[in-house]
């Protein structure tokens, strides 16, 4: 059954199951004794209090030997140099050669 968030004009907000949100108006308004104005209803997102997991723990990352660290700090250095020429060589060539364009005739006029 899906779940809707209804807001009340009583300062709460209330997450409720029901078929439809018409329903689901009537069953928070009824919580509060009936007398709450519905100002909103919307389908439920996010975790609710109930549906709520436990955070699972995240092993830590093990940490780079000096010489591993070197070694990418290298390889950096070496793409940062073969980006720059690939941007220096694309720079230097020339611009395709444009085709020719034919030139209008002159149409010369009958003389009558």
């Amino acid at each position: 059954m899906p779940k809707y968030q209804v807001t009340l004009r009583t300062l709460t907000i209330e997450t409720v199951e029901a078929e439809n949100p018409y329903q689901a108006a009537a069953v928070a308004s009824a919580r509060h004794g009936g007398d709450a104005e519905v100002a909103d209803v919307r389908p439920a997102s996010g975790a609710t209090k109930k549906a709520a997991k436990p955070v699972k723990k995240v092993a830590k990352k093990r940490r780079l030997s000096p010489e591993a660290r070197a070694r990418l700090a290298q390889n950096l250095v070496k793409a940062r140099a073969a980006r720059a020429a690939k941007r220096k060589v694309a720079s230097k060539k020339a611009p395709a050669k444009q085709r020719a364009s034919k030139k209008a005739r002159k149409v010369n006029k009958k003389r009558s």
